[in-house]
């Protein structure tokens, strides 16, 4: 390379102008010296960045060939996922129905067993209320039945009193006298 600058310095040096018989092709000179730095660069970049470059590459298509897995990987798990909800979702709806029909199993029970429950209310109500009448009327006769002893023991001692004489109820107690005095004595023996 040093080479190459030393050609350039001469020329400049000589005035840099330079004449050649074809306008199109440079001298002989520049060509074999252009020529040996275009193979003295081009090893160098073979020599220094041709593995580099291969290197990145190699690095590049692992990378993506990486990126690759991951995303076939990713769509299997996704495919995974999506089955797994699909089977779900189909579990939920038997989950679903048959929560349904036990929850209509529930009610017909429920409401079987309070109608039951009100029917035996009602019958005991039914009970209490024909017990709760019996005692009622019960305890009306019982008062009725006194009401009436009472009036009828008025009224037979008004009666008995409107109907006895003097002398009748004296008799009537001499007897009575007399009657307990026999059972004195008989008791005292």
């Amino acid at each position: 390379m040093s080479h190459l600058l030393g050609v350039a310095y001469l020329l400049a040096e000589e005035g840099g102008k330079t004449e050649t018989p074809n306008s199109w092709l440079p001298e002989s000179y520049e060509i074999i010296w252009g020529s040996i730095a275009t193979f003295i660069i081009a090893g160098a970049l073979w020599k220094l960045a041709v593995p580099q470059l291969r290197k990145a590459l190699a690095a590049r298509t692992a990378r993506i060939q990486r990126d690759l897995d991951e995303s076939a990987q990713s769509l299997t798990d996704a495919q995974a996922s999506a089955a797994q909800i699909r089977a779900n979702m189909g579990d939920l709806a038997a989950e679903r129905t048959r929560l349904l029909a036990e929850a209509d199993r529930t009610a017909e029970r429920v409401l079987t067993e309070g109608r039951a429950r009100i029917e035996a209310e009602a019958v005991a109500a039914d009970a209490k209320a024909v017990a709760d009448l019996a005692s009622a009327r019960g305890r009306v006769e019982a008062e009725l039945q006194a009401e009436v002893a009472s009036i009828a023991s008025v009224a037979t001692e008004d009666a008995v009193r409107s109907s006895l004489d003097g002398a009748l109820v004296d008799h009537l107690i001499e007897d009575f006298i007399a009657k307990v005095g026999i059972a004195k004595v008989g008791a005292s023996r």
